[in-house]
């Protein structure tokens, strides 16, 4: 592998190093493959290692690279379309959603969270923990707050323990006539249990998604759904619905 010396020019020299660090991807590393370390490629571009961080940092939040703990900093597989919402009038839990259950449990939530359902700060709630994957890799991992009057009929015999009992909360759900989704959408970073799950380093940055599901003129459940930012970019469609695009169509559009 030679030394590669950047050219003179008037873009900040990380911002040109990760142009050329991209195409390197492209035409000498795969999907997967760790990447040389910092002394070795600050040597190969003649750049200083924090010249070098910048760029890997920027290819990073790009979704080109990946951190992963205990491995080093590998090439990101493409970023996939996904699609977010299960439509406007629809329950989570339903025939074409993509989300995965783990587990339900009866905790009391967040104040914020009892506040939005209505609900006594200290009356315990159902809480759906789901997943959702993307070629084989964690992008998104969800809580989904269902308060008690939303699923009256449940019972413990209906409700066993595990991703069943999560599904049992989710079919009894689905009773209620929905009337509407309300989406909001803003950024933050990967609390210790969050960057856990999603596989990756606290502090990651993630898209974390909130939507309340509306039924009797009144919040029916109440979804906070944690993304990887590195592998999403989110639109608004015509439906109301949250979709994911990959880089190829995001180049495209």
């Amino acid at each position: 592998m030679g030394t590669t010396q950047l050219e003179s020019v008037q873009e900040p020299k990380y911002w040109h190093l990760k142009t050329v660090l991209s195409e390197a991807l492209d035409s000498e590393f795969s999907v997967g493959e760790i990447l040389p370390n910092e002394r070795d490629l600050a040597a190969r571009f003649g750049v200083a290692r924090a010249t070098l961080r910048q760029a890997l940092e920027q290819l990073e939040l790009e979704g080109r690279l990946q951190r992963r703990r205990g491995v080093g900093t590998t090439v990101a597989p493409p970023r996939m379309g996904v699609s977010l919402g299960t439509g406007p009038h629809t329950w989570p839990g339903g025939s074409e959603d993509a989300w995965q259950p783990v587990d339900c449990t009866a905790d009391v939530p967040p104040a914020a969270v009892a506040d939005a359902l209505e609900t006594a700060r200290d009356e315990p709630v159902h809480i759906v923990r789901r997943s959702r994957v993307s070629h084989g890799r964690p992008v998104a991992a969800e809580l989904l707050y269902i308060p008690q009057p939303s699923v009256p009929e449940l019972s413990g015999i209906d409700a066993p323990s595990g991703a069943a009992h999560a599904r049992a909360v989710l079919r009894e759900l689905q009773r209620l006539e929905p009337e509407r989704q309300e989406n909001a959408v803003e950024l933050g970073s990967a609390g210790a249990d969050e960057a856990k799950e999603l596989d990756r380093l606290p502090g990651a940055p993630v898209l974390v998604v909130t939507t309340r599901f509306i039924a009797l003129g009144r919040t029916a459940a109440l979804s906070v759904a944690t993304y990887r930012a590195d592998t999403c970019r989110l639109t608004f469609g015509d439906s109301g619905n949250v979709e994911i695009h990959d880089r190829h169509q995001r180049q495209a559009s």
